[in-house]
């Protein structure tokens, strides 16, 4: 994830969430309300932006809304790692 997408996690108070991939049975069982789903005419409903409520929802939050981003720590670690082999 990009300076955009933190960007707008901090402007807009939102936290951007990784789950794991294939477990959308799991995911979807998770949910428990859906109050709205935004520009879904624009863009149809695989790239609309939906709002729901959940409970035991298994996810990590990657960017949160403070601007912290766990993409960029894992990023730095590894470069890190690697130049200790170059």
């Amino acid at each position: 994830m990009g300076e955009k997408t933190v960007a707008a996690c901090k402007e807009y108070g939102c936290v951007y969430l990784h789950a794991v991939g294939g477990a959308a049975q799991v995911l979807a069982e998770c949910i428990k309300r859906v109050p709205n789903v935004y520009f879904m005419e624009q863009f149809g409903a695989p790239e609309a932006i939906w709002e729901f409520q959940v409970v035991s929802f298994p996810a990590v939050v990657t960017i949160d809304a403070h601007g912290n981003s766990l993409h960029k720590e894992v990023f730095a670690a590894s470069q890190a790692e690697l130049a200790k082999y170059i």
